[in-house]
């Protein structure tokens, strides 16, 4: 016999949509990926030339920044785009102890041909089940959630937190 306990109606009511987001965001991962597989580069390495093609170059502390990742994992996904022709490292003029990276002609070629096919995946594939009004209202909802908890997050990493 399954039992359930009871933490009260909004706590609840809270908790399942901890859990349905959460599982949408695995599922949509998981799709993504997939979709991205097709392209014969990685999901942060779609990240990388995604981020490139849209904003130009960057600094690789820059791209750790945009897409949450270690310096380290960076080092490795620009490494292997690099050997794959589609991005290069050149000296920063500003700050010769640092470097830009940008996309290679080959990498601006892979961006156009990867980038309008997996907007219009996201597009059918991701938010097809949602009207325009319920996708304008997620994404607003979204956002403020994100931002909320962006806010609580940096509370407590405040030193008074540690």
């Amino acid at each position: 016999m399954k039992t359930t306990k009871k933490y009260g109606n909004k706590a609840e009511l809270a908790l399942s949509l901890w859990v349905k987001l959460a599982r949408s965001s695995d599922t949509m991962a998981m799709l993504t990926s997939k979709d991205i597989d097709r392209y014969g580069v990685t999901v942060s390495q779609f990240g990388v030339i995604e981020s490139l093609g849209h904003l130009g170059p960057m600094k690789i502390g820059e791209m750790c920044s945009k897409k949450l990742m270690t310096g380290g994992n960076m080092t490795v996904v620009v490494d292997n785009l690099e050997k794959l022709g589609l991005i290069e490292r050149v000296k920063d003029p500003e700050d010769r102890r640092a470097s830009i990276i940008r996309l290679t002609p080959q990498g601006e070629a892979k961006f156009a041909e990867m980038f309008p096919a997996h907007a219009q995946f996201v597009e059918e594939q991701i938010w097809g089940s949602l009207s325009d009004t319920e996708i304008e209202q997620l994404s607003e909802l979204l956002k403020k959630l994100g931002c909320s908890l962006k806010m609580k997050l940096s509370q407590l990493n405040t030193p008074s937190h540690s």
